[in-house]
């Protein structure tokens, strides 16, 4: 009789509330408890993204005009990369799903840049970024694989971003 092999791997923790107020690298990543939903984590994580920026704009127009927002992004980012790399190696998974600071940041990044919009161009952005995201095409899916940690968690989703610009840009010309 042959002994099973006994895995050295350590296993994936699974996210929850408590794991998510453990740390406040693990509330940032998991988007603020956005991330913890059992199905499409992304997509909330990034409806959290959408419902966010119109409640942050429109309660502080003054304050938070697109230069100052790309500012907030950019700080995002790298308050990012770090989150999500502490998160990931907590996790023991360096992109757990429930990591979607990602897709807020890249997200805000979209809307920033496409508003004022009808509410109708907003939800095409979303459905847009949704799919780059999740379809991951060329360059992204080689970003999502090559790029480790934190950096590689934050990047692919900016390049989805950029992706979902080019289309709503080419999308207003035809």
């Amino acid at each position: 009789m042959t002994t099973p092999a006994i895995s050295t791997t350590p296993r994936q923790i699974k996210a929850s509330g408590r794991f998510m107020l453990a740390h406040p690298a693990h509330i940032i990543a998991q988007g603020f408890g956005s991330g913890l939903s059992p199905v499409m984590p992304g997509t909330f994580g990034t409806l959290f993204s959408w419902l966010s920026y119109v409640v942050i704009t429109t309660h502080w127009p003054e304050i938070f005009k697109p230069l100052n927002w790309l500012v907030v992004i950019a700080a995002g980012f790298v308050v990012g990369v770090w989150a999500c790399q502490v998160t990931g190696r907590h996790l023991r998974a360096p992109d757990h799903g429930s990591m979607v600071w990602d897709e807020i940041i890249a997200f805000w990044l979209v809307l920033v840049l496409v508003m004022p919009a009808s509410l109708w161009s907003q939800f095409a952005a979303f459905v847009v970024f949704r799919f780059f995201d999740m379809v991951k095409p060329s360059p992204i899916s080689y970003l999502d694989n090559h790029l480790k940690g934190g950096f590689g968690v934050m990047g692919d989703d900016i390049v989805a971003a950029f992706y979902t610009l080019l289309v709503l840009a080419l999308w207003r010309v035809i």
